[in-house]
C-alpha cells in the first residue's frame, strides 16, 4: 500500500512511500493531488531522514536495558558501567533481551541506523531484526554514549527509490530538534513500517 507522511510544520517535505521504498519526496498537496488513493499519516513537527546513533556497541552490548518487571530491583533506566557487565555476565540470557529493549529505545528517538563495532551475536540480531541500518562511526563523537546524543547526527536528505527510513519529531524546525533533543520523536519509519508511534 502506498503512504503518505506529512509533518505540520513542514509540508515541503513530505514523502511518499510504496512498500520498503521511497516513491516521492515533495510538497504535500502535491503528492496528494498526484496520489489521491494514498494512505495518509499526519504527524506533527517535521520530518527529517532519521537519526544514527555513533554508540551502537555502548548502548547495545555495554549497557543493561532493564526489563519492565524488573523496575522495582533495577529501576528503569538504561544501566552502564560495572553493574551492567555484572548483570549481563551473570545470565547470558539477558544480554539478547536487554539489545532488543535497547534498540526498542532507540527507535522511541528517531534512530534508523547504529555505528561502531558490534561484536556480540545478540546485538547484531537485534539491529537486524529491527532493520537498523549500519554506518560509520563519525571522526569525532557527539559526547558521552546516550539514546539523545548532545549532538544529533542527522542522515542524508531522503530521495525517491531510497531504502523508507526516516523519523518525525515534534519540534517547529531543525534549530528545535537540536535544542530539544531525540526525545521529542514521535514516530520512526523503516523500510516503510511504522517501527515506533509515539502519539
Amino acid at each position: 500500500m502506498i503512504t503518505l507522511h506529512t509533518a505540520e510544520a513542514d509540508p515541503g517535505t513530505s514523502v511518499l512511500v510504496d512498500g520498503a521504498r521511497i516513491a516521492a519526496v515533495g510538497p504535500y498537496r502535491e503528492l496528494a493531488e498526484a496520489h489521491p488513493d494514498a494512505r495518509l499519516r499526519r504527524w506533527p513537527g517535521i520530518l527529517t531522514p532519521g537519526l544514527l546513533n555513533p554508540y551502537g556497541s555502548e548502548l547495545l552490548e555495554a549497557t543493561y536495558h532493564p526489563d519492565p518487571r524488573e523496575a522495582a530491583e533495577l529501576g528503569t533506566e538504561p544501566i552502564g558501567g560495572d553493574r551492567a557487565r555484572r548483570l549481563l555476565a551473570a545470565d547470558p540470557a539477558r544480554a539478547g533481551a536487554s539489545a532488543r529493549r535497547g534498540v526498542q529505545r532507540m527507535l522511541a528517538h528517531g534512530t534508523v541506523a547504529v555505528a561502531g563495532e558490534l561484536r556480540s551475536r545478540a546485538a547484531v540480531d537485534a539491529v537486524r531484526r529491527a532493520g537498523l541500518a549500519v554506518g560509520h562511526r563519525p571522526e569525532r563523537l557527539p559526547g558521552p554514549p546516550a539514546l539523545s546524543p548532545v549532538s544529533l547526527v542527522l542522515l542524508p536528505p531522503l530521495t525517491p527509490g531510497a531504502p523508507a527510513r526516516f523519523a518525525v519529531f515534534d519540534v517547529p524546525d531543525r534549530p528545535a530538534l537540536v535544542h530539544l533533543g531525540a526525545t521529542t520523536c514521535v514516530a520512526t519509519v523503516i523500510a516503510g513500517r511504522l517501527v515506533y508511534r509515539g502519539r
